[in-house]
């Protein structure tokens, strides 16, 4: 059963140095895509990991909020669309627009994420966007877990690990990915250099 963190657990400079990490961590992955541009992006955020707790035990809504914030601002500052994954009391469900349903035709599930079921991060974008609806799955072009939120599922194949310079934010770490046509052919194939 979850317990929720109150706000006060963290201070203020906590709460906006992980933002500004994550803004970071956007940038970062954007500028490394070499085989495509990112168009959309999903991203796991565990608040409990960030703020040092076991996954899924604390729900941190200011720091979900400040989180959901930094995703969306670096995202729009370069033309990416952001999926934010829930947890697995939503099945892991993705927080998209409604254009990005639409443009990826993807399945619409009914639920609106709240930090008990879905997270604080996700329930946070959820708040945030224009016109946010649920996704069932998504194949994203790149992604970013951050605190152990398994969004490999939700990675075009072929996923290709990323190491950024921004490993850790708070106490969670983050692994990264991009992803990459698969390679076709045989001995006699040849492909271009990215």
């Amino acid at each position: 059963m979850s317990v929720l963190g109150q706000s006060s657990d963290l201070t203020d400079s906590f709460i906006t140095g992980c933002a500004g990490a994550l803004s970071r961590a956007v940038a970062e992955l954007a500028d490394r895509a070499v085989y495509d541009p990112i168009r959309l992006l999903v991203i796991g955020c565990s608040t409990s990991e960030t703020a040092g707790s076991r996954i899924g035990t604390r729900a941190y809504t200011a720091l979900g909020g400040a989180m959901a914030d930094a995703a969306l601002r670096a995202c729009r500052e370069r033309g990416i669309m952001l999926a934010a994954q829930c947890c697995e009391h939503l099945n892991r469900a993705l927080v998209v627009e409604r254009a990005a349903l639409d443009e990826y035709r993807l399945r619409r599930v009914i639920a609106k994420p709240t930090p008990e079921a879905g997270g604080s991060f996700a329930a946070a974008v959820f708040e945030r966007m224009d016109a946010p609806v649920l996704a069932e799955a998504i194949e994203s072009d790149a992604g970013l877990d951050i605190g152990g939120t398994l969004i490999g599922m939700h990675l075009k194949r072929v996923a290709v690990p990323v190491r950024l310079e921004v490993c850790v934010i708070g106490a969670a770490h983050v692994n990264a990915a991009v992803t990459r046509a698969a390679y076709t052919g045989g001995p006699r194939a040849s492909y271009p250099q990215t």
